[in-house]
């Protein structure tokens, strides 16, 4: 991740305690501050969960259920401590399909079968692959996710009760009008202020907590008419009971949920470790992918045997968390079990929260997550780069997260490959060892990309009897590479002349020994640029 977006973050966010470290050991103060910021973000985790569990067509609690446990999880046994996960947009949309047509019971078992994929994605340590994603998809990535949580909270400006579920999110309805909306317009705006004043008062109270409470207490103390928690759903419950759901055990209803598993598992992993990357820039963190993985996975089936609707790591509440100062797993275990105490006892007091001071806070993550000196950078990075960053964002925002991430991947993959294939060309001398021989020093790598252009490097026609290919500046990379050094050789064979080969390095030796492409001496060392006579080993492929 590029300094520019944590120098962005910092210079709009106000980050308290940033430099503990565990070294440090758990103080008064910090256990504090862990529990508070727990506190600000399980308020913040209801409106989103009630909000998902509409979008997936579920009830609310089925949602709320799964904030707690995958959450509650992921806190003990995640990769990176600071995280917070729970349900999450880019599931649902995908969940709504499966739920309308085959209802509930059958979420349930692809939220199980969904955790057993990213179980055993841990496992095979797949969570490196992460590691690929370049900085311009990472940085598009973080403008779009921006973009997307600003959206998400426009819907909160709609009269409650109006709104519908479009299949890509809670929409439709009508919009606030006349002195409700300018009531709401004003509480955001203080919430936000209180925010931004608050850690250049006091460093007691986590800003976002300060901001929802300060508002709150004028909205109940004045009797406001503003949109709140309650007026969306009701958010009290009991404890998630234990419930196998109830689906035939048949090859047909495996597949049925498989599709749907195999999707939500890669999304759900992808959201998950682009967070665990985020918030690690931010905590100085590193690693933990592998058990990020295993740690979402197990949080998913239990899930789905508890009655939830799985979920993933959330960005926006990661940031909330980090931003209150949350740098251990009390913090997201605080924020598990407050919401259960939310669900259980604390419903009549958390459905009064005026929706305004959520809505406040999350735009004051979406103002530090936006990596605002990126229009500086798209005018100084390559045009190719500066396209992947504005199609990333625009795809995130069009689509979704993860769609994005793999657009961003592939594009930058093929450009890569397009760039490298350019490389390829060779320069040409008389040899000091083979009398007559001409010499073809490679430079560039020889992969599937760069095979035609090496091909057509060669003067068969008008090369001498003996020509030796030196590959000091080159590589042999995969089976099209060695197809294309066979071409060659072929045509040279053809020609009645003498192919050979320089500078090949070891692993180029057991790549082509094992095509059966070159069999090499035992004397030939690639350090020395000892010759191997190509000519005489032909015919092993096709048929020459």
């Amino acid at each position: 991740m590029p300094r520019a977006i944590l120098a962005s973050f910092a210079k709009h966010v106000a980050i308290p305690d940033l430099r503990w470290s565990p070294d440090e050991g758990l103080t008064p103060s910090r256990l504090r501050i862990e529990l508070l910021s727990g506190l600000t973000v399980a308020l913040a985790l209801v409106p989103e969960a009630v909000a998902f569990a509409f979008v997936a067509g579920v009830h609310p609690l089925v949602g709320l259920y799964a904030a707690f446990l995958v959450g509650l999880i992921t806190a003990l046994i995640g990769g990176r401590p600071g995280m917070i996960s729970g349900a999450t947009g880019a599931l649902a949309v995908v969940m709504v399909a499966l739920v309308a047509e085959h209802g509930v019971e059958y979420l349930f078992a692809t939220v199980v079968l969904m955790g057993i994929l990213q179980v055993i994605a841990g496992a095979m340590h797949w969570g490196r692959f992460i590691r690929l994603v370049p900085h311009p998809v990472m940085l598009g990535f973080v403008n779009g996710l921006a973009i997307v949580i600003f959206l998400a909270q426009l819907g909160q400006f709609k009269v409650p009760g109006t709104m519908e579920n479009t299949g890509h999110g809670v929409g439709g309805g009508e919009w606030l009008a006349g002195i409700q909306l300018y009531t709401m317009l004003g509480l955001v705006a203080l919430t936000m202020a209180v925010i931004w004043v608050m850690p250049r008062v006091t460093r007691i109270i986590p800003a976002p907590l300060a901001g929802i409470v300060v508002v709150a207490a004028i909205v109940i103390g004045m009797g406001l008419d503003v949109p709140r928690v309650g007026d969306l759903a009701s958010i009290e419950g009991g404890l998630p009971a234990f419930h196998i759901p109830m689906v035939p055990l048949t090859w047909e209803t495996f597949e049925i949920i498989l599709p749907y598993a195999v999707i939500l598992a890669a999304i759900g992993l992808i959201e998950s470790l682009l967070t665990l990357n985020l918030v690690g820039e931010i905590t100085g963190k590193r690693g933990g992918a592998s058990q990020e993985c295993i740690a979402q996975g197990a949080a998913n089936v239990v899930t789905g045997f508890f009655g939830g609707m799985g979920g993933c790591a959330m960005i926006g509440q990661s940031m909330i968390n980090v931003k209150s100062g949350g740098r251990t797993r009390i913090a997201g275990i605080a924020a598990a079990l407050f919401l259960l105490l939310f669900i259980l006892v604390g419903s009549p007091l958390i459905e009064q929260i005026p929706l305004a001071a959520l809505v406040g806070v999350m735009f004051m993550v979406v103002i530090g997550t936006f990596a605002w000196n990126s229009f500086k950078i798209l005018l100084k990075v390559p045009l190719m780069d500066a396209f992947v960053i504005i199609l990333v964002t625009v795809v995130t925002v069009m689509e979704d997260l993860a769609v994005a991430v793999v657009v961003g991947v592939i594009v930058s993959a093929l450009a890569y490959a397009w760039n490298n294939a350019k490389r390829i060309h060779a320069v040409t001398r008389d040899s000091l060892t083979e009398e007559g021989a001409k010499v073809y020093e490679i430079q560039g790598p020889l992969f599937f990309g760069s095979s035609d252009g090496f091909v057509e490097i060669f003067d068969i026609a008008n090369d001498p009897e003996t020509v030796i290919v030196d590959f000091a500046d080159s590589r042999v990379v995969d089976q099209s590479a060695l197809q294309a050094i066979e071409n060659v050789a072929a045509k040279y064979e053809a020609a009645g002349k003498r192919l050979m080969l320089r500078h090949l390095s070891r692993d180029c030796h057991r790549l082509l020994n094992k095509a059966g492409h070159l069999m090499v001496d035992s004397d030939d060392d690639p350090d020395y640029g000892l010759v191997v006579d190509y000519s005489v080993r032909t015919g092993i492929l096709g048929g020459h």
